[in-house]
């Protein structure tokens, strides 16, 4: 990937004159033909904006395709339905494949100096009710949203804040507004184009009357009491929920709109007839009319994909259900693919520095442990016996599609040597053994190390035997408890946790502009520090003052970028917080690169033979443009 550029132009293929000059743009989906005809709906080229955003498919490595049928998804939750809004990855600016920030519902995206952002909008741009979508949005949510008291006590979210401060927000015309800071915001644009991205405009058409200020309150407080909830706040904030798409009539700008209300069992979303895409061919997109979402347990998604019950699937399949997915592709009409998955480690061993047992958080705390630990076991018996060799062993860091990848850091503590492990743990104090081998701690217990998973993955707990089997060799005994994700979060952050076990770098293709974060002390989730991430994200009123010298800097470096101007000085800062969290060692990769089976219809098209599957920067399917995907046989589609 290469690195993000902060000033968004048009690329002159995209934007080169009107978009649809000489594009038969009378293409009407088949599914709308009878609402344009009937004049429910206006013609498409009265629906899209004047200068729609063209994809050229072919380009990708597609072929323009058709309107038509019916992409099924499997999931395990209903909150899973948040997937709608990752694949179909509309946002304000985009990353393409390449990392590099492109505009997607913006026209435009100028930056100056680092800390001015005017945003240009599409002329003609409409929400899926039809309705304009304007300057008002944003200055809706700015004045009425994010900087009013009910709705936001603790004032704008932390993207919006320079140094504490916020942004001078100006309206400059109806399809222009600007944000100004003081002093440099590079995380603003990244944090826009994410896959959960900082909302800065909502559809101040539809929610105004949900709002206080607007409403009318007698119909405002019925509605408060239609909803069961305490207030209009309450209401506005469930009526406004956009990630997770519970309000069907909640205007959207996605590819499909959501047309089923929660609690249900199949979640239903239909084309969005104002997407302001359009193909090289001026044929609007999405392709496919309608995406389905089907609601069961998660342990069956893999027997259920197998049998043919899901078009698309990736989510709730993991490489051990590889061998039986390929036993059925000719049986059911599919395709198994092995794309790569984007975290930094498969399974990532995380030694909680902030554990309240006193000996141990000593222990952790000196890096010879952590290194001992780290090349302390075979990560090539790991990949051999769990994942066929088809993984590679590494430390956890990036991986080689990011610019900012280092084969000295991806190997860094990462041989298995235990002479050397032996070696570093007598060192650091750990020099005497009971009878059975297992090493004494300085107050006399055995050196045992608990290992808390979220108990949701069997090769997790694989690899965690062969690691204790290599561990109980250099005298450390390891044992394994299984509990549920939210109990492991609140037990990592009660420092009662010694030892999780996490996937690695969520984001590991990197490029210098993305926000480095996760390389740092900067939240409570981050489980090899979780009170030095409290103490930063609550500037200081919860959790502990970081005090080791190697952490300490890695904020300041944090803070240094986030006032940086230049790519080139970014770069710098990413390199040296990789090179320190690599030979510090805060958390001991196993294996990255693990394939992810993905499961593809024979009739469906344009999905990439190879991609790589990660919730950043790509929102999983979302970067490969899923409203680009088609059906060869619509009518098998429906």
């Amino acid at each position: 990937m290469r690195s993000l550029r902060l000033l968004l132009v048009f690329a002159a293929a995209f934007f080169a004159g009107p978009a649809h000059a000489g594009a038969d743009l009378s293409l009407e989906a088949p599914i709308l033909k009878e609402e344009v005809a009937s004049r429910r709906l206006p013609p498409v080229e009265k629906r899209l904006p004047s200068e729609p955003r063209v994809i050229n498919v072919a380009e990708l490595g597609g072929q323009p395709g058709k309107n038509g049928g019916t992409l099924r998804f499997l999931m395990g939750d209903a909150r899973d339905i948040r997937m709608a809004s990752l694949y179909g990855y509309t946002r304000l600016v985009v990353f393409d494949t390449k990392g590099t920030l492109v505009p997607d519902i913006l026209l435009s995206a100028d930056v100056q100096e680092g800390r001015i952002f005017t945003f240009k909008l599409r002329p003609g741009h409409r929400w899926s009710d039809g309705q304009p979508f304007t300057a008002e949005d944003f200055r809706y949510w700015w004045e009425d949203v994010a900087n009013n008291e009910r709705l936001n006590p603790d004032g704008p979210p932390a993207q919006m804040l320079v140094a504490g401060e916020k942004p001078t927000f100006e309206v400059v015309d109806e399809t222009t507004v600007r944000f100004t800071w003081n002093a440099p915001n590079p995380s603003f644009l990244p944090s826009l184009a994410a896959a959960q991205p900082a909302q800065i405009m909502m559809p101040a058409h539809y929610m105004k009357q949900f709002h206080k200020k607007y409403a009318d309150p007698n119909r405002l407080a019925s509605l408060v009491a239609q909803e069961h909830v305490k207030d209009w706040g309450a209401l506005h904030d469930r009526k406004s929920r956009w990630y997770r798409p519970e309000n069907p009539e909640l205007p959207t700008l996605s590819p499909w709109r959501p047309r089923t209300t929660p609690p249900a069992e199949l979640f239903v979303f239909e084309r969005n007839p104002y997407f302001h895409r359009v193909d090289e061919n001026g044929r609007q997109l999405p392709y496919i009319d309608t995406m389905t979402m089907s609601i069961g347990s998660s342990s069956l998604v893999p027997a259920k994909v197998g049998s043919g019950a899901a078009d698309l699937a990736a989510r709730y399949i993991r490489f051990e259900d590889y061998t039986f997915l390929k036993a059925g592709e000719q049986r059911n009409d599919y395709s198994v693919r092995l794309w790569e998955r984007g975290e930094g480690s498969y399974a990532s061993l995380v030694p909680n520095l902030n554990v309240s047992d006193p000996v141990w958080r000593a222990l952790f705390r000196d890096v010879r442990v952590r290194r001992a630990l780290s090349v302390g076991f075979d990560r090539h018996t790991v990949n051999q016996v769990i994942f066929f060799g088809l993984a590679h062993e590494g430390a956890n860091t990036v991986l080689p599609d990011s610019p900012l990848y280092d084969p000295k850091l991806d190997q860094a503590w990462a041989k298995y040597d235990p002479d050397l492990a032996n070696k570093l743990l007598d060192e650091a104090g750990l020099n005497r053994r009971d009878d059975d081998g297992i090493r004494l701690l300085p107050d006399g217990r055995r050196a045992e190390i608990t290992i808390e998973t979220a108990g949701d993955s069997t090769e997790e707990s694989d690899i965690l035997e062969l690691v204790g089997y290599d561990w109980q060799k250099i005298g450390i005994k390891l044992f394994v408890r299984a509990t549920q994700r939210d109990v492991l979060r609140r037990r990592v952050i009660g420092g009662n946790v010694m030892m999780s076990v996490w996937p690695g770098m969520d984001n590991a293709t990197p490029a210098p502009d993305m926000d480095p974060s996760a390389l740092a002390p900067m939240d409570s989730m981050q489980f090899q520090w979780p009170l030095w991430g409290q103490y930063q994200s609550t500037m200081g009123r919860e959790g502990e003052k970081p005090d080791m010298p190697a952490v300490v800097e890695l904020i300041t470096l944090k803070n240094d970028w986030s006032h940086s101007t230049t790519t080139e000085e970014r770069r710098r800062i990413w390199s040296r917080m990789l090179e320190i969290n690599a030979e510090e060692v805060f958390s001991i990769g196993v294996v990255n690169r693990v394939k992810q089976p993905v499961v593809v219809s024979n009739r469906l098209r344009n999905v990439p033979i190879e991609g790589v599957y990660g919730f950043e920067p790509g929102a999983y399917f979302g970067i490969y443009m899923p409203d680009t995907f088609w059906f060869d046989d619509v009518a098998k589609a429906n």
